[in-house]
This record gives structure tokens, C-alpha cells and sequence, in this order.
């Protein structure tokens, strides 16, 4: 028998439906953004930190806002979390996934820094999968700066985030950059081989992230349709997922992304990574930004933040 979605969430879905629309096609990125801040405005209880510092990367040829997020405690050095905010690529900042880093800083006890990639269409793929991987590098060169360990640097993200985590996480071990110890996949966007899978048609649409809005982001981000099948911007088309970090993998059964993320954690799973995958049966796709007012959407996140404080302390030497 099907569980549909928890109330917490349809209250949400309600609301959006009585939203008035307009065909996405004729909608600017620049407008978009504005809208899509707009509604994911939500009330909430704000998590307390010991410090929330915005800084600046300063990569080659571009700077890079970061926020970085250091839970209360007394520790000098803790692991730390590199978080690509979801968004489609286009939409999302580093305010519109504040308490997202600020729980997962406080639920695994680490230092988080959330990184402001540039967004398309302005700047296509690979722009940010560019900014995602060089940010990661520099942290971990600068490590002792940011009172992040070293030897514990984990890379997370939720949607297009997901797939920036997954994706610098192959660049890392191709190029022998940084060394990760996890990542933190929230309903990623990780690509299928061959047809759609089954929740692309059955998630169409009603359930926040539609079929629509998919088509819109990927027109932004990519520039060609070949795009599409490269393997940084599909990690599901990577030659040899071997070695690499071990995954939470977190995926919603009414979400039109279910089955890619479910479709790549079996794939690192038959790779021979560590990989622990869970799908929520009542939620949507962008669950971890509705942790203010979903307690259901709370209790994933956590599910989350705590594999992730599992796989820290175990690298503690």
C-alpha cells in the first residue's frame, strides 16, 4: 500500500499548487532565482553556532564566497564538510542552504564550508563542477586555516550539490587530489544509461521538482546534448568507480531523481565502495531545506549527519 506523502509535506505541495504559474520556457534564469528565493523563505528555529565566517577563495582567475560554519564546543580541530548547495546549477546561495549546513555542523560535529559556485547559464558546465573541484583543493590545502583535519575532509551536496560531491570526488582520485573520506549524496543528480527510469515519469510533476523545471535546468547548465553523457556532469557514465570514498547515498520516493540516486549507489556498491543508501517513503525532492517545518524531512537529514559523524570518528588516528 502506498504511504504518500507526509503531511508536514503536502501542506507545502498545497500551497505551491495554488501558486499561479507560467510556462518555464519563457521565465530568465536572473527571474527564476528571484522566485525560487522567494518560496524557499520558510520560518525556522536557526541553528546555533559556535562561528559563521564568510570568507573568499581566492582560486586562479576567479574568487569563490565561501561560509563557514564551526559548531559550539571546545575542539581545536574537527573534520570537516565541503557543501555544494542544490539548485538546478542555476538557482540556490550559500543563504538559501544556511540551516542545511548549519544541522549537518552541528549533527556531525564538524566544521562545514559551504561553497558559492558560480551559476549557469552565465557559466556553463563546467564552471561549476571547476569551482567545486579547485574550492575542495584549496580547503584542504589550507586545512590548518580553517581548523579543518586534514586527514578528515568530506565532500557533500543535495541535487545538482549531489552531483558536484560525486563528481569532484572522481576528479579527486583521477588527478590524486585531496583525499575524501565520504560523500554525503542528497538526491543527486547522477544520470541513468538508456531509457528514463520509472520515478522520471511517475514524479513528473506535483511533487516540487517537475519534469519541467528538470528539462529548464539542464537547457541552463549544459551546452550541448552530448554534455549529458559526460561523465562530470553523469557520474553514472564514469569508466571505473573503484576507490572511491565511501557514500551516504539519500533519496525520496516522490522525486523524479529517486532512481538515479538509488541507480549509483548500487553501481558503487557493485564498484566495491562503502556505500549506505536509504529512500524516504513519504518525501520530496529538497527535503533537507524543509527541515524547519517537516519533522519527517528533519529525521532524514539526521539520518545523514550521523553516518557522516560515524565515518569521522573512525578516521580519527
Amino acid at each position: 500500500m502506498e504511504m504518500g506523502v507526509c503531511p508536514s509535506i503536502q501542506a507545502f505541495l498545497d500551497k505551491l499548487e495554488a501558486m499561479p504559474k507560467m510556462p518555464m520556457e519563457h521565465i530568465p534564469a536572473a527571474a527564476y532565482r528571484v522566485r525560487a528565493n522567494e518560496l524557499m523563505q520558510f520560518d525556522q528555529e536557526v541553528v546555533e553556532m559556535k562561528q559563521v565566517e564568510n570568507r573568499v577563495l581566492p582560486l586562479d582567475g576567479r574568487d569563490i564566497p565561501v561560509r563557514v560554519y564551526t559548531p559550539l564546543g571546545n575542539q581545536e580541530i574537527l573534520p570537516g564538510l565541503v557543501y555544494y548547495h542544490g539548485g538546478g546549477w542555476v538557482i540556490g546561495n550559500l543563504d538559501s542552504h544556511d540551516n542545511v549546513c548549519r544541522f549537518l555542523a552541528k549533527e556531525a560535529n564538524c566544521i562545514v564550508v559551504s561553497v558559492d559556485y558560480r551559476l549557469a547559464p552565465e557559466h556553463k558546465f563546467p564552471t561549476a563542477v571547476d569551482d567545486a573541484y579547485d574550492s575542495l583543493k584549496w580547503i584542504a590545502d589550507h586545512a590548518e586555516e580553517f581548523k579543518i583535519d586534514p586527514k578528515r575532509i568530506a565532500v557533500g551536496g543535495d541535487s545538482a550539490g549531489g552531483n558536484l560531491a560525486a563528481v569532484t570526488s572522481i576528479k579527486a582520485k583521477e588527478q590524486e587530489g585531496p583525499n575524501i573520506v565520504h560523500q554525503l549524496l542528497l538526491y543527486p543528480a547522477t544520470g541513468y544509461k538508456g531509457d528514463p527510469p520509472p520515478s522520471i515519469m511517475e514524479n513528473a510533476e506535483g511533487y516540487f521538482l517537475t519534469l519541467e523545471m528538470m528539462q529548464w535546468f539542464s537547457k541552463q547548465y549544459f551546452n550541448e546534448e552530448k554534455d549529458y553523457v559526460n561523465p562530470y556532469a553523469s557520474p553514472i557514465h564514469y569508466s571505473d568507480l573503484r576507490n572511491l570514498p565511501s557514500a551516504t547515498v539519500l533519496t525520496a520516493e516522490y522525486d523524479p531523481l529517486r532512481d538515479e540516486g538509488r541507480g549509483y549507489a548500487e553501481a558503487l556498491k557493485n564498484s566495491g565502495v562503502n556505500v549506505f543508501y536509504k529512500n524516504f517513503n513519504e518525501l520530496i525532492h529538497g527535503f533537507a531545506n524543509f527541515i524547519g517545518f517537516s519533522p519527517e524531512s528533519k529525521r532524514a537529514l539526521a539520518d545523514g549527519a550521523k553516518n557522516l559523524s560515524k565515518v569521522f570518528r573512525a578516521e580519527v588516528v
